[in-house]
């Protein structure tokens, strides 16, 4: 994995990313190195605050997600062409794969429900942090956390993951 480091200072809304010629941190403050390259959610399971369940809860929807190819596409698309005696799995076309993931990621979202789905989708799928997420759903500072850990359980649930 890349490691593209920042240092950042840590502030009441979370990590704020510091001009390089920017003054050191205020007298007292803290500051956090982030690695820009790791998603949130595997930055929280390293810090511990998410458990090994949460976390591959996290990543099987976020696996889900891209298979099932849902991120809004730019260009063109350079998907690799099939070839005949390519291995992998013949048992099912490229589009029933991707047919099964969305049916997949669609039951890992009604599992997490209504109210915990926002906060799920913008921090595993999307890839904003905490704080970025808190603020576009116009919740307090510091609540994001306990919500996702509550849509992971019911997502880990679902992926029979406990």
């Amino acid at each position: 994995m890349q490691r593209d480091l920042i240092e950042c200072e840590l502030t009441d809304e979370g990590p704020v990313r510091r001009p390089a010629r920017s003054a050191p941190p205020r007298k007292g403050g803290r500051s956090i190195t982030v690695n820009l390259a790791e998603s949130p959610l595997t930055c929280l399971h390293s810090r511990g605050h998410l458990s090994d369940v949460q976390f591959a809860a996290g990543e099987a929807l976020r696996r889900d997600w891209e298979r099932a190819q849902l991120a809004p596409s730019l260009t063109m698309r350079w998907d690799a062409v099939r070839v005949q005696g390519g291995g992998g799995d013949i048992s099912l076309s490229a589009s029933e794969r991707q047919l099964s993931a969305r049916m997949r990621f669609d039951g890992a979202v009604t599992a997490a429900g209504p109210g915990l789905s926002d906060i799920l989708w913008r921090v595993v799928c999307a890839g904003e942090t905490l704080p970025l997420a808190e603020r576009a759903l116009a919740w307090p500072v510091r609540s994001g956390k306990l919500v996702l850990r509550l849509a992971l359980d019911r997502v880990a649930g679902f992926y029979r993951l406990v």
